[in-house]
């Protein structure tokens, strides 16, 4: 139904959580450029509990593989400098939501070099915080994308 990327994901349980949560909601998570942390980490597994056989993932060496992978997608950057806030955003199936590192977010000659027609949109919070942990960040985006689709199943 969506995808899901992200790039240079740092920390296991992060990831492991996502991966529930895409076998869970239908979303396939694609896992792009050098990761932190090994696969088989007991974190990563601990917090996809026994969801890894259900889920769709996929690895990519860098984010051009990865879109070309995927293929015709409208990309949506979740970024905390986004000028349209994610709940503004009219989803469809096949959409790509790309998060960046839980430390540094997506680097600006990433989101620079991305072809034209990609949003950049955020997550509203206190003007004062940073950023919300990515597996939050995630579902709070995949959720409403979800929604306005009517919570389809995937095929």
């Amino acid at each position: 139904m969506f995808n899901i990327l992200l790039y240079e994901p740092e920390i296991p349980p992060n990831t492991g959580n996502s991966i529930r949560l895409c076998a869970n909601t239908g979303a396939h998570l694609h896992l792009v450029g050098k990761l932190g942390f090994d696969l088989s980490a007991p974190q990563l597994r601990r917090a996809g509990l026994d969801y890894h056989d259900l889920a769709r993932v996929s690895l990519h060496a860098d984010l051009a593989g990865c879109l070309a992978a995927i293929g015709p997608t409208r990309l949506f950057l979740i970024e905390t400098d986004g000028l349209k806030g994610y709940h503004e955003v009219s989803y469809q199936p096949g959409d790509s939501l790309l998060f960046g590192r839980e430390t540094t977010g997506l680097p600006a000659t990433l989101a620079a070099a991305l072809p034209a027609g990609h949003e950049r949109v955020r997550i509203p919070m206190q003007p004062s915080n940073r950023s919300l942990n990515l597996s939050n960040a995630v579902a709070v985006v995949v959720y409403e994308a979800w929604r306005q689709n009517g919570f389809a199943q995937s095929a």
